[in-house]
């Protein structure tokens, strides 16, 4: 750091000379200018009693005021250029400082420059080397392949697990088309570069663009294989570019402590009083015996029924010795936006942390803690994917009997899957919700109301947190979609109905039941007829 202040120092004294020297520059060719012109000089103007001799010596006066206006005012250009890269100068001292305390904090090497630069190059070249770019790596199975994607400039073909992702992706996400599009630029300027081709060679556009494949290795960086048509027909250039990750670096370290983090779990209902049972079941166990940080809200709409819910509520409340909870009976039809909003605004306390639920949802305590960690009131909002339970009495057709609730929920992929479609069960503050406008109320009946609502996180300024947890399910249950609702709302039930029984494989045995038993019959025939 001295060694920059010295030189910085030695700089503003050659500038201070130079700005010296342009002064005294200055005044000698005022001198020159205001000094009696010899006899030779004289001879060469113009008489004053000549007819043209006035006018001419004014000319000529105001040509050299019009040149010494013109070189002061250069003069004045470069005296404040020269003031601009000095202040540039002081910034750059300044930065310099700046990121060598920040390079103490995050613990990086305060070499020279020249290593630094030395040493970043060498570990970008390790890791290309390190990645499967030269030359293919063993692999213990099929499933350590990495995979590639494949895209044209309009749209990216992924291969993703999931039975709702897309083969095809149109209009491309913003922070892929991005990255891609920089990709394709890079390679332009590499084709285009005047040191590798000849004087007369067409430049490359990205209409020469026919397709790239990509993949990335998440501890290496991404690889990019990108094809552009050759000058002649049959003919191509390929180029391969890598974007190597870097090391990690500590951003943050945070203390956390959810000792006074308070949910509230808000349930909208219509009957159902079975399901509502198995609920408080898993409530009591989960959240009074084990958490105990917990608040229940019950929204029950209309009156059938509803003294059986409530005495539900009164018995779990006098057994397990619990009263925070809080029981709101509605009129008209079922709404489960309406529903979470009427809960969500009945709070009156402090900012509390609020959990959607449905009746049909089992969780853990563990879910509960996952829930708090990934919520902060006007930063992040938590819309976990939870794993959806497939038709038991598909699922252990060919068993006894079906075994109890808690050994049914296993994450397999025979028994259920991933609800990366669903949104209704989010964690979220109850300020964040309020500031964002809860729930569009116009949307009556089943669906859409949740989407509603996390797009407009989406287009806010809040952390959408969005993965799959382990300890949130949807259990299974018949799904009725009634007549009442709209084509589009329809539609979506249905869906989801659909996809709710089970596996392909296991539909697939379900609908292909008559072709197997009449295999069975064929192969039991040819075996009775070879023994007779």
């Amino acid at each position: 750091m001295m060694m920059v202040r010295r030189g910085l120092l030695a700089w503003i004294s050659r500038v201070v000379v130079l700005l010296v020297l342009l002064c005294c520059a200055i005044s000698v060719l005022y001198m020159l200018a205001c000094t009696p012109k010899g006899d030779e000089e004289q001879l060469a103007l113009p008489r004053a009693n000549s007819p043209t001799g006035k006018e001419g010596y004014q000319a000529i006066l105001q040509e050299w005021e019009e040149q010494h206006r013109n070189y002061v005012s250069s003069l004045k250009r470069q005296i404040a250029q020269l003031k601009e890269e000095l202040q540039e100068r002081s910034e750059q001292l300044r930065n310099g400082q700046y990121q060598a305390s920040d390079a103490a904090v995050l613990g990086l090497d305060r070499s020279p420059p020249e290593k630094t630069q030395a040493d970043l190059l060498a570990f970008l070249h390790s890791q290309v080397d390190k990645a499967e770019v030269h030359t293919g790596v063993k692999l213990a199975t099929e499933y350590a392949a990495v995979p590639f994607d494949s895209f044209t400039l309009q749209k990216v073909y992924q291969l993703e697990t999931g039975l709702t992702r897309h083969p095809e992706e149109k209009p491309v996400r913003k922070d892929k088309r991005d990255e891609l599009v920089e990709a394709i630029e890079s390679a332009l300027e590499t084709l285009n570069n005047p040191a590798e081709n000849s004087p007369n060679h067409r430049p490359y556009t990205a209409s020469d663009f026919i397709e790239g494949i990509y993949r990335t290795e998440r501890d290496k960086g991404t690889l990019y294989e990108l094809t552009f048509k050759g000058d002649h027909k049959h003919e191509f250039k390929r180029l391969v570019l890598f974007r190597p990750f870097g090391p990690i670096m500590k951003v943050k370290k945070e203390k956390l402590n959810m000792a006074n983090t308070l949910i509230n779990v808000i349930v909208p209902l219509a009957k159902r009083v079975d399901k509502f049972r198995q609920f408080m079941q898993n409530f009591r166990e989960m959240c009074i015996e084990q958490d105990r940080r917990v608040h229940l809200t019950v929204v029950y709409f209309g009156k059938e029924e509803i003294n059986e819910v409530k005495g539900i509520l009164e018995n779990t409340s006098k057994a397990a010795n619990f009263r925070n909870f809080t029981f709101i009976q509605l009129n008209g039809e079922f709404s489960r936006g309406k529903g979470l909003d009427v809960g969500a605004r009945f709070w009156k306390g402090s900012n509390v942390l609020l959990f959607f639920c449905d009746v049909d949802i089992y969780f853990t305590s563990e879910f509960l803690n996952t829930c708090r960690l990934n919520t902060q009131p006007g930063k992040k909002v938590f819309y976990p994917v939870l794993f959806s339970q497939y038709n038991p009495g598909i699922i252990y057709g060919h068993h006894d009997a079906v075994p109890p609730l808690e050994q049914q929920l296993v994450i397999k992929k025979e028994t259920g899957f991933w609800r990366d479609f669903g949104f209704g069960m989010t964690c979220q503050y109850r300020s964040d919700f309020i500031n964002i406008g809860g729930f569009d109320l116009d949307i009556k009946g089943w669906g859409g109301e949740d989407v509603h609502l996390y797009r407009k996180y989406l287009h806010s300024n809040l952390i959408v947190v969005r993965t799959p947890v382990r300890g949130l399910f949807h259990l299974w249950h018949e799904k009725r979609c009634m007549d009442e609702l709209t084509p589009e709302q329809y539609k979506m039930c249905m869906q989801s109905k659909a996809m709710n029984e089970a596996s392909h494989g296991q539909l697939g045995m379900l609908v292909f039941r008559h072709e197997i038993e009449a295999h069975l019959r064929k192969q039991k025939q040819k075996t009775s007829s070879k023994k007779t």
